[in-house]
């Protein structure tokens, strides 16, 4: 445990940015998930809805730096390259 009056709150702040990044990722997959889960089901219009609601939390999670912007690129590109199968 730190003795130091700042490295106690170091401490502290890991600790709730740790919780806030899990609430984020637990968030951001199950949003993921119920895209994948319209997608499967094949109406157009409900997986385009479903894919732009993951996309934009996707987009939030990268630009918080939650999720790295390659990690974030990739699973947006699958997300499309399913509803541009579903579109055709």
């Amino acid at each position: 445990m730190p003795n130091i009056k700042s490295a106690k709150k170091r401490v502290l702040i890991a600790q709730k940015k740790t919780l806030q990044n899990k609430s984020i990722n637990s968030n951001l997959k199950t949003v993921i998930k119920k895209a994948n889960a319209t997608l499967e089901e094949g109406s157009v219009e409900n997986a385009q809805a479903a894919v732009r609601v993951a996309v934009k939390k996707i987009d939030q999670a990268a630009a918080r730096g939650i999720m790295h912007k390659n990690a974030a690129a990739h699973k947006k590109s699958a997300l499309a390259l399913k509803l541009n199968a579903l579109a055709k």
